[in-house]
């Protein structure tokens, strides 16, 4: 009887705090007038949480995050657990700790399964990839399981052979360059030289004339130090294709000792959140606080949902190319596990178990869990008819099955023609909606902060939204989120570039299901409004 009255209580308590709060009479925010887009470069300030700022306020295309809290002063909310679905969650960052899910029913370090999920000592969420940090692409996974004659191995063979081409080309051009660096080094004598160096720069070497000028154009805009450290990054990344990606030999899932083609084995992996190693987590300790990092505290970002949330980290997702098992169990977990937010900034263009996801997806949707996820970067219409990403919530057949996901493709802070960030992907009905994805100041592994761009950002930014949303009004279900989020979003009513292509000039509106970016203020305003019904 005791037990019972607890949770009634409790339960009444919930209602009450969504229910019996004061109306919000506030007016939504509304392009009434042209906004004229700000022509001075952000400052470092602004760049480091542009996200949340707002464009009748600051005419900085932001979520309006700092304009919502003033609405949310002195409302009570909810704990909201989001399931973060990526390569790891630094825990222990300073900045995120405070906001990291703990199992209430696991006991930590006694080596048992105390809650019987299959998990053991699952304390903070779990690790579906072990030890394993690189991965191959699914095309090459689909090569060497042998050619069965299917468009699909003709297909991922021509991809192959092109991907191929162009790492070892671009590696080659890599070192190219960062050999000719090395050389000017030597011949100015200086370790960060400029422009006017190389300009001033007399010399009989026949390559280093020839890059010279390119060179100088570089510098003339940015550091030498920023350029060859983007180089270096680039010199790695066409290396750890080569090595991990694209080769046929490298076999990552015999460190996990898994089987990815047999779903009835689903207790694999370990509780190891973070990864073997923590800078293999640097994309989803991003992702975490993007959507919780503490706001107001000095120490770097703002996060959208600070204290609103509980952070599960679910390592899925590694250098290279997911497994749909890892992806379906991983989404499973955190719907079991208590999450109502799923994050997934992940994706790819082969799937062959994507029913095992779509099954995983139903399934979170029967749990009034939503899931959002990031649209792509690379810079494509998604509803072209040789667009096949996933994971998705249509099918690839352009009608949605299930609706409780939510597909974010990115903009930047240039409010005008270039709104929409140039590497992200679009569709009129495969993606929903539009939130802030470009330069993005987060947290990062060993107590680190970095801007980081992608839809992998967009994500989360509206991840956030939705767990605030969830956090004030619980009453609200998974579906009526997804629908707040794009109906109260701001509708951009220009022309923009699409997919970085110039030529390629379309009505924002035709870019998503919405044609909106996501505000946060609006949203809020209309939760308000649809939970009272």
């Amino acid at each position: 009887m005791k037990f019972k009255s607890i949770y009634l209580s409790a339960a009444l308590a919930l209602f009450l705090a969504s229910c019996g709060a004061k109306k919000i009479t506030a007016e939504p925010l509304a392009i009434t007038t042209p906004i004229t887009a700000k022509k001075a470069n952000l400052t470092e300030v602004q760049e480091k949480r542009w996200s949340d700022l707002d464009l009748l306020k600051d005419t900085i295309p932001g979520m309006s995050v700092d304009r919502v809290y003033e609405l949310l002063k002195d409302r009570k909310s909810t704990k909201v657990v989001v399931g973060v679905i990526d390569s790891g969650v630094d825990i222990a960052h300073p900045d995120l700790k405070e906001v990291i899910w703990t199992n209430p029913k696991e006991i930590a370090g006694n080596g048992i399964d105390d809650d019987k999920n299959g998990y053991i000592d699952d304390i903070h969420g779990w690790n579906f990839l072990g030890d394993i940090e690189h991965e191959n692409m699914e095309f090459v996974r689909i090569l060497k399981k042998g050619d069965d004659g299917s468009a699909t191995y003709k297909k991922a063979k021509a991809e192959f052979d092109k991907e191929v081409n162009e790492a070892k080309a671009n590696k080659q051009q890599m070192d190219f360059i960062l050999k000719a660096d090395k050389s000017f080094q030597e011949k100015t004598g200086k370790e960060n030289y400029t422009a006017e160096d190389l300009e001033k720069l007399k010399t009989d070497d026949q390559m280093l004339n020839a890059v010279k000028g390119r060179f100088v154009q570089f510098l003339a805009r940015v550091p030498r130090t920023e350029l060859i450290e983007q180089v270096k990054s680039g010199a790695e990344h066409y290396d750890s294709e080569l090595k991990y990606h694209l080769n046929k030999e490298y076999d990552a899932r015999k460190i996990l000792g898994d089987n990815p083609d047999d779903f009835t084995n689903k207790s694999y992996g370990n509780n190891n959140v973070t990864g073997p190693e923590k800078e293999g987590a640097k994309h989803g300790t991003h992702v975490a606080g993007i959507i919780a990092q503490g706001r107001g505290n000095n120490l770097g970002g703002d996060g959208v949902a600070t204290e609103h949330v509980q952070i599960m980290s679910v390592r899925a997702v590694p250098d290279g190319d997911e497994y749909d098992k890892d992806v379906a169990l991983a989404i499973r977990y955190a719907v079991d596990n208590g999450a109502k937010v799923i994050n997934g900034s992940f994706g790819k263009y082969y799937s062959p178990h994507s029913d095992w996801v779509y099954d995983a997806l139903k399934y979170a949707a029967d749990k009034d869990v939503l899931v959002v996820f990031a649209a792509g970067n690379e810079s494509t219409d998604l509803d072209g008819d040789t667009s096949e990403r996933y994971p998705n919530d249509d099918k690839n057949t352009l009608t949605e099955y299930t609706n409780n996901v939510l597909t974010i493709g990115a903009i930047s802070y240039n409010y005008g023609p270039e709104l929409v960030a140039e590497f992200s992907n679009y569709g009129k009905t495969k993606v929903d909606v539009f939130s802030p994805g470009v330069r993005i100041y987060a947290t990062t592994p060993n107590d680190t902060y970095s801007f980081l761009q992608g839809t992998s950002m967009a994500s989360p930014n509206a991840a956030g939204v939705a767990a605030l949303i969830r956090s004030y009004y619980p009453n609200l279900k998974a579906p009526q989120v997804k629908q707040i989020i794009m109906e109260s979003g701001l509708p951009i009513t220009f022309d923009v570039v699409a997919g970085g292509d110039p030529e390629n000039v379309k009505p924002f509106s035709d870019l998503s299901r919405s044609g909106k970016i996501v505000n946060a203020y609006n949203a809020i305003i209309l939760a308000d409004k649809m939970s009272r019904k």
